[in-house]
């Protein structure tokens, strides 16, 4: 049986076996309804407050939502055995925190009773799947937003920034700039971040995007109750927020601007090959018009070496900015658990849970 691969995202989770040319075999919400004691689903009416979030942030925050999630996904959705459990290769975020890692391995080899386990950090995961072992990571995530240079299939921690704001924080904005433009209509969120990924899109530049004020196409989109509501200039203020997070509020420069600042903490040796060979993933980079104004933006950066989107291989699955990750998981799974560089069950009854420290970096 091949290795799971599993990437537990804010938003998504991604699981399926170790076949890198695929796409994950499951894709769910990691939001979860909450049910009460007897089993049954609570009220329809009282859905969005009884979610439950598992995953902040990029971080997972609620271990018990996320051990039922799990059991989900590995005995439901991939068919294992309960007594004959396999080997299992995680994705980490940037900067997850010490006792997560070893929380995770805890609860996998003594609840799940696994075989194998590795973990390996999504910056360089993504770069495995378009076929890179050098380069920077920019992973527009739905609660944050991490770059990440990598050397060598190492993560440059140091170098390496992650901000606070990802897709959650484009779909609340959204939600403002539509309630002004249509004060009379209640909104739902959900509504919302499905318009969010129909309609959004990015303007090929800043004065573009200042022209929308002035003139801009209004379509009429119409909600599942019903209701009409106008959509205009707010496709661009999503897009546009990512490369003037002062639009959320936020004190920090646009992506690119703060791609070429954290690669000009690393060593000038190894600059170009980083800027040259960037990789943008995540949901939101899939937006209309976001490569090409990327492109713009780092032809005006002030970097000697302009910014420059790695292509994936015309044999790897289409939307791979949206789980490219998953993707660099599998092909690492095809070589970390054959060569038995991973956590076996006898390396984790030794010497504990610290043990991901020692065998996964």
């Amino acid at each position: 049986m091949e290795a799971a691969v599993v990437d537990v995202g804010s938003k998504l989770l991604k699981a399926g076996f170790a076949i890198p040319d695929q796409t994950p075999a499951m894709i769910i919400p990691t939001k979860m309804k909450q049910l009460l004691d007897d089993g049954s689903a609570t009220d329809n009416s009282l859905a969005d407050s009884v979610t439950v979030d598992p995953v902040v942030r990029g971080f997972i925050r609620d271990w018990d939502a996320i051990e039922d999630l799990l059991h989900h996904v590995l005995y439901t959705g991939l068919g294992w055995e309960i007594g004959n459990e396999g080997q299992i290769l995680f994705t980490d975020p940037l900067y997850t925190p010490k006792a997560n890692k070893e929380q995770l391995v805890q609860l996998m080899f003594e609840t799940f009773n696994i075989s194998g386990f590795y973990a390996s950090e999504q910056a360089v995961l993504s770069l495995y799947a378009v076929g890179r072992i050098s380069g920077c990571t920019v992973d527009i995530g739905h609660g944050k937003i991490d770059i990440a240079p990598v050397i060598e299939g190492a993560v440059h921690h140091i170098a390496s920034r992650r901000f606070e704001f990802g897709g959650i924080d484009l779909t609340n904005f959204l939600a403002e700039e539509l309630g002004k433009s249509n004060p009379q209509v209640n909104i739902s969120m959900s509504d919302v971040e499905k318009i969010k990924e129909l309609y959004s899109c990015c303007a090929v530049d800043e004065l573009a995007y200042q022209k929308t004020k002035y003139f801009c196409p209004v379509e009429e989109h119409t909600l599942p109750d019903g209701q009409v509501i106008t959509i205009g200039r707010e496709r661009y203020t999503v897009g546009e927020a990512l490369f003037q997070p002062c639009l959320l509020g936020v004190e920090a420069h646009g992506i690119v601007d703060q791609l070429v600042r954290a690669i000009s903490t690393v060593s000038s040796d190894n600059q170009r090959q980083l800027l040259e060979n960037t990789v943008v993933c995540g949901g939101t980079a899939s937006m209309i018009g976001f490569e090409e104004r990327f492109q713009k933006e780092s032809s005006l950066s002030s970097s000697a070496v302009q910014p420059t989107l790695v292509k994936p291989p015309e044999y790897m699955p289409e939307n791979l900015t949206m789980y490219s990750a998953w993707v660099g998981g599998a092909i690492l799974a095809k070589v970390v658990f054959p060569q038995n560089q991973h956590i076996t069950k006898a390396d984790y009854d030794e010497t504990g849970p610290s043990i991901v420290h020692r065998k996964c970096f």
